[in-house]
């Protein structure tokens, strides 16, 4: 690396205070020349999205989270209002809350417990501890994001006690989540046993006609807010599911819209180069070879940032990870994510990424302002942010001196327009990346196709008990009652749907071992 190569290959936006270093990606010249074709078309596909085109052929819908931070963008007047009117009332509803105008059982809300799964949690996750100051935000979210007990008692735990001053919102666009209504239960039950009506306290946010829309509507609960069929669950941090939770938090909602709104006029600038969004689908691709041949490793060097990686494996993955391309061609698209903070990093997993298997990317994010207020001197001139940034260059050289590719993105600081910029830089560069290699970005076929053999595993578990019950005294191998139920090809299935059970002796199963594990026999006393 030289200077002349790094001013060549470094994007610095001075107004937001953002920089690209591409300089030890690797990618040259003619690479950028060739691909500028292509890129010009997909940017000319992310306008045509922009203006309401169906993007989403599979579902016949458009996808238009750019709108959320632009109104004034969306395809008709009243989308335009509604847009506006969600964020005045989300405003609106959190002052009241803050006041102390909307209040629960025990008085002032002081808790706020979440409700949902992926998309519907992992950005409120991300953004929570980001932008949060302990001890001063407005009130303490907490996360029900699981279908698991233990961790639904987990969080329970912390609101032992507090649960009349702890606000619930229920997130699902479709009303029917599986994950999310069971944890809905879960809390009404918590509620219940405190003596508190769960809806007096309940807040949803969710599709209007939903099946969670017709119960909050009929219960009475505090609120509904909207979730739009055009906002998929991904790209909705910056829609009801993510501002809702933040402006209850106490956190700048309208400065992480503006700093995405920003990001969103740079990011359509037809100039590749002076495109970080298209700089950085067009480094994705060049790693990967347009076919995911690498993994993309998000280090970002600032605690607050821990679970960036974590919110882009969704958005990144479920986006790309894709069988077919947009003719139907067998392509198995995808760019695995994965990443954990620096310096943490330095004793995890660095090792490998210098010496080992050479498959992956690195992306570092650097944070240029330490904290707030001076720090102390570690060593003579040296504080700990200066070790923090000395890491970072660090393992920046170490894995460039081993030829292993790497980009860094820089921010002044760690706030609610440099959080709203970087979702909006990346739901960009995903747009981008799967024009480029001729993928649906906006559809999840796999993850439905999940959610369906779940379906069909608890139908089965529901006929393994009343096979049982209804041979209560009778014990049985695993592939007797295979038989019996003429399921011999879910025999597996079977012994984990037992085994599962056994462990949870409140399904009343009991278990004969034998001299081989798997002749044991199983039935109801």
């Amino acid at each position: 690396m030289n200077w002349n190569s790094f001013t060549r290959n470094t994007y610095v936006n001075k107004e937001l205070d953002f920089t690209l270093d591409y300089s030890l990606m690797g990618a040259s010249e003619p690479f950028f020349s060739e691909m500028e074709p292509r890129l010009q078309e997909a940017l000319k596909a992310m306008i045509e999205l922009e203006g309401g085109a169906i993007a989403n052929p599979d579902e016949d819908r458009m996808v238009g989270h750019y709108w959320l931070r632009a109104p004034h963008k969306a395809p008709s007047p009243d989308l335009e209002k509604a847009i506006q009117k969600n964020l005045a009332d989300i405003e609106e509803f959190a002052g009241k809350v803050h006041r102390g105008e909307i209040a629960g059982a025990g008085g002032k809300f002081e808790h706020l417990l979440v409700i949902g799964i992926g998309g519907s949690a992992l950005g409120p996750q991300f953004v929570a501890p980001t932008l949060g100051q302990p001890g001063e935000d407005r009130m303490e979210v907490h996360f029900f994001d699981n279908t698991d007990p233990d961790g639904i008692d987990l969080t329970l735990a912390h609101l032992r006690g507090e649960l009349d001053k702890t606000l619930a919102v229920v997130i699902s666009k479709s009303g029917g989540t599986p994950e999310t209504r069971n944890g809905m239960l879960e809390a009404i039950q918590a509620y219940m046993t405190e003596g508190i009506e769960f809806a007096r306290q309940a807040v949803a946010i969710t599709g209007e006609g939903s099946k969670l829309d017709q119960v909050a509507e009929s219960e009475g609960w505090l609120a509904r807010f909207p979730m739009w069929d055009w906002v998929g669950g991904r790209t909705s941090e910056l829609a009801g599911v993510g501002l809702f939770p933040a402006a209850l938090q106490g956190l700048e909602i309208r400065g992480m819209l503006e700093g995405a709104a920003a990001m969103d006029t740079l990011t359509l600038t037809p100039e590749t180069r002076d495109n970080p969004a298209a700089i950085l689908a067009l480094l994705w691709y060049h790693a990967t070879n347009g076919k995911g041949e690498r993994d993309m490793v998000i280090l970002p060097y600032k605690d607050r940032l821990m679970l960036f990686s974590k919110y882009l494996q969704q958005l990144i993955m479920e986006s790309l990870g894709k069988e077919k391309d947009l003719d139907g061609k067998v392509v198995h698209q995808g760019i695995a994510v994965y990443g954990n903070k620096g310096s943490t990093d330095q004793h995890a997993y660095v090792q490998q990424l210098r010496e080992g298997v050479n498959n992956f990317f690195a992306t570092f994010i650097e944070v240029k302002k330490d904290r707030e207020g001076a720090s102390i001197e570690v060593e003579d001139g040296i504080t700990s942010g200066d070790y923090l940034h000395a890491f970072l260059l660090g393992t920046r050289a170490a894995l460039a001196e081993m030829d292993r590719p790497s980009l860094t993105i820089s921010i002044d600081e760690v706030n609610a327009r440099t959080v709203g910029m970087l979702i909006a830089l990346y739901e960009r560069a995903v747009g981008f990346y799967a024009s480029l290699v001729n993928i649906n970005a906006y559809h999840q076929p796999g993850v439905e196709a999940g959610k369906k053999a779940a379906a069909g595993f608890l139908k089965l578990q529901g006929q393994l008990m009343e096979h049982l019950s209804s041979n209560k005294g009778t014990f049985s191998t695993v592939a007797e009652i295979a038989s019996a139920l003429k399921a011999e090809d879910q025999a597996v299935t079977l012994y984990k749907l037992l085994e599962h059970a056994i462990a949870n002796p409140s399904k009343g199963i009991t278990k004969k071992q034998a001299d081989k594990g798997f002749d044991a026999t199983y039935g109801m006393a």
